[in-house]
């Protein structure tokens, strides 16, 4: 099945690269600040384009648009070779370029450094549409048109911020995309798979993890931390030891304390983070083994179980730490010193080295197996009569018997089972560990979160009455 085609967005810094990318997503996918330098990695993100105006009932045309850091600057964290390869990486990939300028500030010389390194590139040999972005009213239209001296034809005007003449430019852009994209009627392949979150604190090796799974540079790796800012969805087949499969891997700033936060865009880096374990199927915390655990670790075990996400915990560096520990006894020490997650399994691996790598495959894909399982009503409920025959809650007070009327599998990932009741508050968090517990030793979901819920018998919901009648049939 065909992949999708590729627009890639280039030029200098603050012109609006990452605004439009937010733009033609209908999301905001990409950190904007004014500061420039914001966008190191490739920030990618697919996209549908709508039909045009006269043709209401017209396809959308799908494809994948790529954000690329600006092009000059000298990068705060002197990483400026490492952005511009990450743009060569983009530019050698795309089918279509977006050359974006400033309408309002209009040419400047490193918009013709831009102009002349497409040229050498190759690029020209594509597509590329000038984009003169910032065009917010049509008084600003006849400057606009001196970016024509770039060489790239005339621009086309748009205004990411007030989305002046949004229909134009996604008409053009969809003329473009007409000429690339695969022939009519043929699938392409947009299928995310499944999402795997690394997250960790600074400097635990996820994006060097990103690079080794995906087998190329995709990501920028320094040993200056912080240099992720962004949430990067990188897209890879990978193999499971049992096939291939589609994986999305998210690579994520790295976490720190909150007071740590150095302005706007480490917050939003963090909060992008953050959010990467709710977008995810499996999360891979990644634990540096040669630095000891920290709040940051704990924070981010919280966050995971907030979200009820399967996770493997990814002890990485371990060729640093060898010498030091048996891995027995770094469990041990995990065991201690990382509450949360007693029932994730451990890994150990070198990203740097590339050792680990199928093992840590296998495991998110099995992880996600275990999360994504259904049982039937009449598997859940023998196995909970078993249960409360050999332990039930303790009797209230005034001497009542707890009892479980049925139970049903409410959902997948995480799974959640319902159990109706007759009087919710004996079945206390105790009881309720000790439920879960014996869930993961004879139910397919021992390295996965539950979610467990007590709910009395009076008002039952539409879909829980059918799942009781199906359990009494089965019966």
């Amino acid at each position: 099945m065909p992949a999708l085609p590729k627009i890639v967005i280039v030029g200098r810094p603050n012109v609006g690269k990452s605004s439009l990318l937010n733009l033609l997503a209908g999301r905001r996918v990409s950190i904007v600040d004014p500061t420039a330098g914001v966008t190191r990695d490739r920030i990618s993100t697919t996209i549908a384009l709508p039909p045009p105006r006269e043709e209401p009932n017209g396809e959308f045309l799908k494809a994948e648009l790529i954000d690329t850091g600006g092009m000059g600057i000298e990068d705060s964290m002197q990483l400026t070779a490492e952005v511009e390869q990450q743009i060569a990486n983009g530019l050698a990939e795309a089918d279509i370029v977006l050359f974006v300028v400033d309408a309002q500030t209009g040419v400047v010389p490193l918009d013709n450094t831009v102009a002349k390194a497409l040229r050498t590139s190759g690029a020209q040999s594509k597509p590329v549409l000038l984009v003169a972005n910032k065009v917010d009213a049509e008084n600003l239209e006849a400057a606009a048109y001196e970016t024509a001296a770039l060489g790239f034809g005339e621009p086309i005007f748009v205004s990411a911020k007030t989305k002046y003449h949004v229909h134009r430019f996604t008409d053009r852009l969809r003329e473009a995309l007409e000429g690339v994209v695969p022939a009519e009627g043929q699938d392409v392949d947009t299928d995310p798979g499944i999402k795997l979150a690394l997250v960790g604190k600074r400097n635990a090796g996820k994006s060097t993890l990103i690079n080794a799974l995906a087998g190329s540079e995709r990501v920028i790796v320094s040993e200056k931390a912080g240099t992720t800012r962004d949430s990067v969805d990188v897209r890879m087949e990978l193999d499971t030891g049992e096939g291939k499969k589609i994986f999305t891997c998210i690579d994520t700033a790295g976490v720190r304390k909150t007071k740590s936060l150095d302005g706007d865009i480490e917050f939003y880096s963090q909060h992008r983070s953050l959010r990467s374990v709710r977008r995810a199927d499996v999360c891979l915390l990644l634990i540096d083994a040669a630095v000891p655990v920290s709040q940051v670790d704990h924070q981010l075990v919280g966050e995971i179980n907030k979200h009820h996400r399967p996770t493997v915990i990814v002890v990485n560096k371990w060729d640093l730490a060898q010498e030091n520990y048996t891995q027995e006894e770094y469990v041990e020490y995990l065991d201690d010193s990382l509450k949360g997650l007693p029932f994730a399994p451990i890994i150990f691996i070198s990203a740097a080295q590339e050792e680990g790598m199928q093992e840590v495959v296998a495991m998110a894909l099995n992880l996600h197996e275990q999360a994504s399982h259904r049982m039937t009503t009449s598997e859940i409920n023998q196995f909970i009569e078993q249960i409360m025959t050999e332990r039930g809650p303790a009797a209230s007070k005034g001497g009542k018997q707890a009892k479980i009327y049925y139970a049903t599998q409410l959902e997948t990932n995480p799974p959640t089972i319902a159990l109706f009741v007759n009087i919710p508050d004996l079945f206390d968090h105790n009881y309720q560990t000790f439920l879960m517990n014996r869930m993961r030793d004879e139910l397919p979901f021992s390295e996965v979160p539950i979610r467990l819920l007590i709910r009395g018998k009076p008002k039952m919901h539409a879909e829980d009455r059918i799942a009781s009648r199906e359990y009494d049939k089965e019966r």
